[in-house]
């Protein structure tokens, strides 16, 4: 099964969150509080908005230590380690120095993997989470649902790792994360209706479980 992560928009939402069907993402610009009992995903807030969701190296983790000594480490799926939206080799000379402080906070690292990382080579050992951020209309069209993303997502599941798909707003992208291995994904999908598309994405996860794929089942 995939977990699908969102923002806590609702009163519903945060019910179904509290209730462990949906996992909450939060970041630096995020007012909303985070459920109880859910599990969180961190993330940095470089994609959004042309990267002004991102308060800054010093803020950021600020900001994360304080989500940490608010909700425990132990709510964390992970926390996405600053990258640079659609540069594979920026945002590994960007990510490289936080992965190891966000494992500093006693929180599982997660590094954001863009179109053309692999030719760079991945930094297995430095992160617990490999998160399929990689192209939206730039570099390799639907790089995160291809052939190469599909490859390290394999590999990272052999390395005993937690694979997380970015931008997740249809079932059919939602299969094509369980059939990498994910074990979640996050989208925008219910914040832009949530009275609508709230039973939408738990009708999604009632069809993977009831037709889970091969591989991620």
């Amino acid at each position: 099964m995939v977990l699908y992560f969102a923002t806590p928009s609702t009163p519903d939402v945060r019910r179904v969150m509290e209730a462990g069907e949906l996992g909450c993402m939060t970041t630096p610009k995020q007012g909303n509080r985070v459920p109880d009992g859910c599990l969180i995903g961190a993330d940095n807030g470089c994609f959004a908005k042309g990267g002004k969701g991102y308060p800054g190296d010093d803020r950021w983790l600020d900001w994360l230590d304080s989500r940490v000594d608010s909700y425990g480490p132990d709510r964390f799926a992970f926390a996405v380690a600053p990258d640079v939206p659609f540069d594979a080799d920026g945002t590994l000379r960007k990510s490289l120095p936080h992965l190891a402080r966000i494992r500093e906070l006693g929180i599982p690292a997660a590094f954001a993997a863009q179109d053309g990382c692999d030719a760079l080579g991945i930094p297995w050992d430095d992160f617990d989470v490999l998160f399929l951020a990689g192209s939206c209309g730039r570099g390799t069209p639907n790089w995160k649902i291809g052939p190469v993303a599909e490859r390290l997502s394999r590999e990272a599941n052999e390395r005993g790792k937690w694979v997380h798909m970015g931008r997740v707003n249809s079932l059919e992208r939602l299969r094509i994360a369980e059939w990498f291995g994910c074990k979640s994904a996050d989208g925008t999908f219910i914040a832009y209706g949530p009275d609508k598309n709230l039973p939408k994405v738990l009708r999604w996860s009632d069809a993977l479980h009831r037709t889970p794929s091969l591989f991620g089942g």
